[in-house]
């Protein structure tokens, strides 16, 4: 089934875009996400597939998110699936817009699923997770390796619980974008998670290159990162908390948390070592001072 192509309107309210969505049932509590900063807003359109929807941005050539209600029986009939690669532009969008399989070709980076294929319960929606608006440019140690451990292990917590809201999405932080192609390459990936059983949420956050670690964030602190207010049909207290995600080592451990400190922190980390080795040397220096002074003898000073 071809998806369907959506219209949103607009509507400004306390300084936020809300977006009035047409595909409610891949939402908690059928609301989209709403963009907090007027600038993500530009060029937007709303895709809905048949098991997840995208909130595609012309500007960055990506999605600014993909959400998708993680069931444990579509878990289960994915599994019976075997992938079938079949990248492509999506047709639902403007060519001068969307992302061409040209845009990846050569350029060292994957064409990295928010949506991932391994949750597609039949055909029709495994072939629309490889639609290249469900895509973004992502180095492909970590899309082979973490990511897609971060990945199975949400499936896992999504059998567990019955149930998840899933949504996904990159974040474009810092001055200094690459990119390839027309398509603009993110610096961080999130994938946020929600148990509707638990009433607990919380986020994965990982720079995207090739590294094992990443963060757990809750919802409130990634959020206020990206500006857009990710689960708003969700109480504040819910994501406020950061619940325990399943780790996605091999193991099932949790990487620890990668801390980003600020400038001034920095600062004060670096003076406290120098400090603290000029201390250390210096009373290295009066010991040997005083060892000196009881082997020659005080009659010698």
């Amino acid at each position: 089934m071809p998806h369907k192509l959506c219209t949103f309107f607009l509507l400004f309210f306390f300084s936020s875009t809300v977006l009035a969505t047409d595909c409610p049932s891949h939402y908690a509590a059928g609301r989209a996400p709403e963009i907090l900063n007027d600038k993500l807003a530009r060029q937007t359109q709303e895709l809905c597939y048949q098991a997840f929807a995208v909130m595609h941005s012309g500007v960055t050539r990506t999605p600014l998110w993909s959400a998708e209600h993680l069931t444990r029986s579509n878990i289960d009939a994915a599994r019976t699936l075997s992938r079938e690669n079949s990248f492509h532009p999506e047709p639902g969008l403007l060519i001068s817009g969307r992302a061409e399989l040209k845009d990846y070709a050569r350029s060292g980076f994957d064409r990295g699923h928010m949506s991932p294929n391994g949750d597609m319960a039949n055909r029709t929606s495994q072939y629309e997770s490889f639609s290249l608006a469900n895509m973004i440019p992502q180095n492909p140690q970590n899309n082979r390796h973490v990511w897609a451990e971060i990945e199975s292990a949400v499936r896992r917590l999504a059998e567990k619980d019955g149930e998840l809201y899933v949504i996904t999405g990159p974040a474009f932080l810092g001055q200094d974008l690459q990119k390839i192609g027309n398509v603009l390459v993110p610096t961080y990936i999130y994938k946020v998670v929600y148990s509707p059983r638990k009433q607990q949420a919380a986020a994965y956050f990982i720079k995207n290159e090739d590294t094992s670690r990443y963060q757990a964030l809750s919802v409130t602190q990634l959020e206020n990162t990206l500006r857009i207010d990710l689960l708003p049909g969700v109480p504040k207290r819910i994501k406020d908390v950061a619940m325990a995600l399943p780790g996605a080592g091999r193991h099932g451990g949790m990487s620890a948390p990668e801390k980003r400190e600020e400038p001034a922190a920095q600062v004060k980390k670096i003076e406290a070592d120098l400090l603290s080795r000029l201390f250390n040397e210096g009373l290295k220096m009066f010991l040997n001072f005083i060892t000196n002074l009881i082997h020659k003898g005080w009659s010698h000073v």
